[in-house]
């Protein structure tokens, strides 16, 4: 997955208490081809934020998850390239989900 850009700001939907409003993404795969990409939840783990993001043509599709990276007041949805770090965010994040499932 390729790095995007994601500006920082009072609806930028990164996990902090701000008011939601849709955000999409344009997400490039191993092969080029470019999804647009809705975030949906944010989570934190390790001092790190991470972000769900789902194909907005087909949100039953299994979301992508990306790190939340900080730089100079801007915020950059960054793919994990770390077995480790992919193994733990998406155990965390399949936790949520049935927990939240198991909720409604």
């Amino acid at each position: 997955m390729s790095e995007h850009k994601h500006e920082h700001g009072e609806d930028c939907g990164c996990g902090h208490d701000h008011e939601h409003e849709e955000h999409v993404f344009m997400v490039a795969n191993d092969e080029g081809e470019e999804r647009e990409m809705v975030m949906v939840y944010t989570f934190e783990s390790e001092e790190n934020v991470y972000a769900v993001l789902l194909d907005r043509q087909d949100p039953e599709q299994d979301g992508v998850i990306f790190r939340i990276e900080e730089e100079n007041d801007e915020s950059f949805l960054v793919g994990i390239e770390d077995d480790a770090e992919w193994e733990r965010v998406t155990a965390i994040y399949e936790e949520i989900a049935r927990t939240e499932t198991e909720e409604n």
